[in-house]
């Protein structure tokens, strides 16, 4: 009789439970997809790409767009975007976007339920209706424990909302991005050494081409001037001098022909 009472309290409670145990199944089910699709790319910006597709995606979003730092802090580059993906490279004043201001300034997440309702947002409230935006969240990708981009998340009115666990999520993304990008980097880095060392060892094997063409070239000169005029003593009379600024104007031709001049 006693346990009557608390009979639907417990069952909303389970249903609660339950639904917390969906959305965290679909969180990992997210990071699985997006850690399959990263792990084929070391190309920073397929890696963006593939970020804001699946967590437009996941969230039904109006937009998700990932951020990257400018120095100085005025400006930020748009360098993925779900709504729009042909968007690769678009400079934004921070002015205009203080929430993403504030998360590149301070490190942490910023999260705005009702957009509406936030004063620092007047500016933009015409076009945050039209869209029937609900909340704005951004994650800062830090690293080294600095902010060097963010992802930003806005909500529909009609959607869902974004709960603590979708913010968690969203964090965990924001810190799979920065090691992305990280690895990346040292990728990038990595293959532009290899190249530079390639065009190097390119450039040392034309030299040594020209030097032995330049120097059976010389011999059969001198061979036949030495017929006519004996080659023996002409060189006697050479100054050592003279024998090393033509062997200096020797080896500049040889580099210029080295490199395919």
């Amino acid at each position: 009789m006693n346990d009557a009472p608390t009979a639907p309290a417990d069952a909303a409670q389970l249903e609660a439970r339950v639904r917390d145990l969906e959305q965290e199944r679909k969180h990992l089910l997210a990071i699985i997809e997006i850690l399959e699709e990263i792990s084929g790319t070391l190309q920073f910006v397929d890696i963006l790409q593939t970020i804001t597709r699946k967590l437009g995606e996941s969230f039904g979003l109006d937009r998700c767009s990932i951020f990257l730092a400018e120095r100085g802090g005025r400006t930020a580059r748009l360098v993925a975007s779900y709504e729009d993906p042909s968007i690769r490279n678009y400079v934004v004043d921070l002015e205009r976007y203080p929430e993403l201001k504030r998360a590149l300034q301070s490190g942490e997440t910023v999260y705005i339920p009702d957009a509406s309702a936030d004063p620092n947002l007047k500016h933009i409230q015409g076009t945050l209706t039209n869209r029937r935006v609900q909340s704005i969240t951004v994650v800062p990708i830090t690293w080294k424990g600095v902010a060097i981009g963010a992802i930003f998340l806005r909500t529909f009115r009609d959607g869902s909302t974004f709960s603590e666990g979708d913010i968690r999520f969203a964090q965990v993304i924001g810190s799979l991005t920065a090691k992305a990008l990280r690895n990346a980097y040292r990728y990038e880095r990595l293959a532009a050494r290899r190249a530079q060392r390639s065009d190097g060892a390119g450039n040392t094997d034309r030299e040594r081409v020209a030097l032995v063409g330049f120097l059976r070239r010389l011999l059969e000169a001198y061979a036949k001037r030495d017929q006519a005029t004996g080659m023996d003593e002409e060189v006697a009379r050479s100054s050592a001098e003279e024998l090393d600024r033509l062997v200096e104007i020797a080896l500049t031709v040889i580099a210029e022909e080295g490199k395919g001049r």
